[in-house]
């Protein structure tokens, strides 16, 4: 578990900020609440995101790809070089390997994701050496709060 403290972890509090306002507009719309954005290298937002599954009906529409999606439109290209993802929950394995081809340099999410998570909790998709790509992750970062929003957003659907 990273320390919300470390340098590492309170480079990325804004922004992992930004992508929980992302998220909460996903979880508005009835889709699980996961947000997403994508910094270029100077650390400017260059595309944001957040689950649209439910409104759009397509199973890509996860919020790293949107966010990707947006970042690359930005960029007027494919490869997104020497920029950051920052998600509140740990990418799928669909999401992760998009990052990889994309060339995303570092992944930074927040809550850990024990069943699906491929960004080094049950699989680690991102920094296998047989791929010539590996970016950086940096994990748990502000992950009490996107944890928070996760468990409150299933604890109603539960329930209701």
């Amino acid at each position: 578990m990273i320390d919300d403290t470390a340098p590492e972890a309170t480079a990325y509090q804004d922004a992992m900020r930004r992508a929980l306002a992302e998220a909460r507009l996903a979880g508005a719309a009835g889709d699980v609440p996961v947000g997403a954005v994508v910094l270029d290298a100077a650390g400017a937002v260059i595309g944001t995101g957040h689950n649209d599954r439910e409104r759009t009906g397509d199973p890509t529409g996860h919020a790293e790809i949107v966010a990707m999606r947006a970042a690359a439109a930005a960029r007027g290209e494919w490869r997104l070089t020497g920029c950051t993802l920052v998600v509140t929950l740990e990418p799928c394995t669909m999401c992760a390997g998009a990052a990889v081809q994309a060339r995303i340099g570092r992944i930074v999410y927040g809550a850990v994701d024990l069943k699906g998570g491929a960004a080094g909790s049950l699989w680690d998709v991102v920094r296998d050496r047989r791929l010539n790509h590996r970016p950086e992750v940096v994990a748990e970062v502000l992950a009490p709060e996107c944890g928070a929003l996760l468990t409150e957003f299933f604890t109603t659907r539960r329930v209701g």
